[in-house]
């Protein structure tokens, strides 16, 4: 039975009760990419870029910001051929003056956008995110993101 069974193809959603191990065997067992970045410590927007892009092994220049991310998510990897699928894995997503709310959320469109665009090329895009954990151990974020 498949671990996503009841998660659909194409979403962004907090990754809650699941782990990553678990996530990545899953990936493997149905064919698809495993993207993971872990992005504690990264302090800004152009920072948490970088680790993505870095993690996720995409050229420097496709991980400079937001924009050069969604392209580099949907119509880069789109052109380099026909897709299986993609697990995402965002862990740890900084809670910091200059990755504020507003920027995490932003950074979640961006993943929301091109989960749209894979959805509808019928290719399963599903991103699981974490925030980072904050000095009480809560996280320090939306406890759900669609």
């Amino acid at each position: 039975m498949s671990l996503l069974m009841r998660v659909p193809s194409n979403l962004v959603q907090s990754i809650r009760a699941y782990r990553v191990p678990e996530l990545q065997e899953e990936a493997a067992r149905m064919g698809h990419h495993f993207l993971y970045a872990h992005c504690a410590n990264a302090l800004t927007k152009q920072q948490v870029c970088a680790r993505i892009g870095e993690q996720f092994h995409f050229p420097k220049p496709s991980s400079k910001n937001f924009d050069a991310l969604r392209t580099t998510l949907t119509e880069t990897i789109h052109g380099a051929g026909p897709q299986p699928g993609f697990l995402v894995v965002l862990e740890q997503l900084p809670n910091t003056q200059k990755f504020d709310k507003e920027a995490r959320e932003t950074l979640l469109d961006v993943f929301r956008d091109a989960a749209e665009f894979w959805a509808e090329k019928r290719v399963p895009f599903r991103v699981f995110y974490s925030f980072e954990i904050d000095a009480a151990g809560l996280e320090s974020g939306p406890s759900s993101s669609l």
